[in-house]
């Protein structure tokens, strides 16, 4: 199986601040840094500025949300390790990153300072591994470049890893369709998880699904605009026109006659203009032009 990484949670600030000691700093700092940067907060029970700088500090890396970690060490339970570091006045507070040290500063600091020190720090540590995410995006720019086939070969190892992944799930129907494999990609939508039923990503693929299947059988658009002419009333032939003109791309077409069929006699058929109307919204997406113009138009018949 593919390892593509995974979403882990966010770490609870437990996670991110600790006491730290002479016996653990080795494995807590040094070793610890070589995969998040990690701030040691030298201190003691009698300095008074400690105690105004240790919850800064603390408040600033539980922001930073993982990208950094702090250390807290009492200098009087670790005089050894305070003076292999050479110590002389607490607070001091030292960042290391991969097992080296990369800055520091002595004495209080206003929280601004503290927090542009923290997020400073943070910025160093490795780029964050967004596992599947980084994964499904990749594909997409595959599937953007025509190259369909290994498009699905990533889709569907990062849904081997989450079987509910919106993306991966989307972008498999999308390569499935890319390369007409419409069968397959119908068969997906139909037997997606539950936790996927109201994806309106996937929403939009059945309604693309479905007016490929229409278009499958539309007829030449001559003759429905021959009968049209004949009789502008002849309701059929305006929706196998519709139909027609999605089959040639003719989106903006499609809508129109749609609407005018709808402004005409918006029942007609179980209502089925204003149906096929939302097929076409949904296949195209929330941000199409023409969509938005279309929802705007039937909006408007519909509280006229």
């Amino acid at each position: 199986m593919l390892n593509l990484g995974s979403g882990a949670p966010a770490p609870a600030a437990t996670d991110l601040i600790a006491d730290g000691s002479q016996e653990t700093f080795m494995q807590d700092v040094i070793e610890g840094s070589k995969e998040t940067p990690v701030i040691v907060d030298f201190w003691a029970p009698w300095c008074g500025p400690c105690k105004t700088l240790g919850p800064a500090i603390e408040a600033a890396v539980t922001a930073a949300g993982g990208k950094v970690k702090l250390v807290k060490i009492d200098i009087d339970q670790n005089q050894m390790l305070a003076g292999q570091m050479q110590i002389q006045s607490i607070p001091a507070v030292y960042a290391f990153v991969d097992g080296k040290p990369v800055d520091g500063f002595m004495g209080n600091q206003p929280p601004s300072e503290i927090k542009k020190f923290v997020e400073k720090i943070a910025a160093m540590g490795p780029e964050p591994d967004n596992g599947l995410d980084d994964a499904v995006a990749a594909a997409e720019e595959m599937l953007e470049a025509g190259e369909a086939a290994d498009a699905a070969e990533t889709f569907a190892a990062v849904l081997e890893e989450e079987p509910a992944h919106a993306g991966a799930y989307a972008g498999l129907v999308k390569s499935y369709l890319a390369t007409d494999r419409r069968d397959q990609a119908k068969a997906l939508i139909e037997n997606a998880p539950e936790a996927l039923a109201k994806d309106p990503v996937l929403a939009g693929l059945k309604a693309q699904i479905e007016l490929l299947e229409s278009a499958d059988e539309a007829g030449d658009a001559g003759q429905f605009r021959a009968a049209l002419e004949a009789d502008p009333n002849d309701h059929q032939a305006r929706f196998d026109l519709a139909t027609a003109l999605l089959a040639s791309n003719d989106t903006q077409g499609a809508v129109d006659e749609l609407l005018e069929l709808f402004r005409r006699d918006r029942e007609w058929n179980d209502d089925a203009a204003r149906q096929q109307l939302f097929k076409i919204f949904d296949s195209l997406g929330p941000k199409d032009p023409v969509g938005l113009a279309g929802r705007r138009r039937l909006s408007s018949m519909l509280f006229a």
